[in-house]
């Protein structure tokens, strides 16, 4: 939401929907993990923001019916292996499943960028999460062995080679979820556009923190107040570190994109004040392995979810014991630990195959 940088990869677990068309324009929706069943009429106007799953769905198929796409009725199954609340995005995964079995029921195609922008339309609408485009375009366009450098105003990505054959990418979630997330996104969002306001009267040709260079930054921080500044701090060095993470990856220095990580971690914690105690143990636990670990940080937007961490293969085996051992002991919480691929983005599945 800043126009700025990302760098994600999809991981190797996903949210899956079967499908069957209907005659009418009702759609009668499963969930498997939910063990629950749910309906609605596309010819019958429909509520948003209800806090229910449902809201993912629904507002997916409306708008891509407000973006001309006309859909038919369909019966469909949903099940999903991410854990939600992890800050693995589990809810673009939902949408854009959605997006993609009705498309293709209905015989209609959508590109895939466009296909992420009405997935972000939808949880923005429908929701009421006014989340930035990352999530939905990282499931649309993630290649397998790559991660994707994203330019969040152009929706410009290039795709990374990641070699995992010296390395491997863990997914470590604490089981945890603050009820502080989503107030605090808002607060962030709204921070950092405070911040685009002030650093105008400087710099009268900015849109977004995206084009506040460092040294524009430490030029002009003194007229931001706190927490604005350590807001706009992290942003604009975080814009840097995924362009340099980018570089250190395309290049093989798996050191450095380690060094970054842990940089980001530290300055997600101390500057944007987005993690907390349980992120903060889970990655000194990581980095208290130097011997494994090149890199540490939170993912997602905070408060509780997950940590990825880069992780030398050749220490791989004894590593997810040895973190979930110390967090435990630490919070008395069992964690879930995922060794994880780079993997594909959203397709249909036909005969066994994506």
């Amino acid at each position: 939401y800043n126009d700025g940088y990302v760098l994600p990869v999809a991981i190797d677990r996903g949210t899956t929907v079967a499908g069957a068309k209907r005659d009418d324009r009702r759609v009668r929706v499963r969930s498997l993990n939910m063990e629950e069943t749910v309906e609605f009429d596309l010819d019958v106007p429909g509520d948003s923001q209800r806090g229910i799953w449902l809201d993912y769905v629904e507002g997916m198929a409306r708008t891509l019916e407000a973006r001309g796409v006309r859909l038919c009725g369909a019966d469909l199954a949903l099940h999903s292996d991410i854990p939600g609340g992890a800050g693995l995005s589990s809810s673009a995964a939902l949408e854009i499943s959605v997006g993609t079995a009705l498309l293709a029921l209905s015989g209609a195609r959508m590109d895939r960028v466009a296909l992420a922008l009405a997935g972000q339309e939808a949880e923005h609408k429908y929701v009421g999460t006014r989340c930035g485009i990352m999530d939905q375009l990282t499931v649309t366009c993630a290649r397998a062995g790559h991660a994707l450098l994203i330019d969040c105003r152009t929706l410009e990505n290039i795709y990374i080679p990641l070699d995992t054959a010296s390395t491997a990418i863990v997914v470590a979630d604490t089981g945890i979820k603050h009820r502080l997330a989503s107030s605090a996104y808002s607060e962030r969002r709204a921070e950092c556009e405070r911040a685009v306001e002030i650093l105008r009267e400087p710099l009268p040709h900015i849109r977004a923190l995206r084009d506040v260079c460092v040294a524009d930054f430490e030029r002009h921080q003194m007229i931001l107040p706190e927490p604005v500044r350590s807001r706009c701090k992290h942003v604009v060095k975080e814009n840097k570190r995924a362009l340099l993470a980018a570089q250190a990856l395309h290049s093989g220095d798996v050191a450095k994109m380690g060094r970054l990580m842990n940089c980001s971690h530290k300055s997600l914690r101390d500057d944007y004040e987005v993690s907390c105690a349980e992120l903060d143990v889970m990655v000194k636990s990581a980095q208290s392995l130097p011997g494994a670990t090149l890199g540490a940080r939170m993912t997602g937007g905070g408060f509780g979810g997950a940590t990825v961490n880069l992780v030398r293969r050749d220490a791989l085996e004894g590593f997810p014991d040895a973190i979930a051992l110390d967090y435990l002991w630490i919070t008395n919480i069992s964690p879930s630990i995922y060794v994880v691929e780079a993997s594909d983005g959203a397709a249909e599945i036909t005969d066994g195959n994506v």
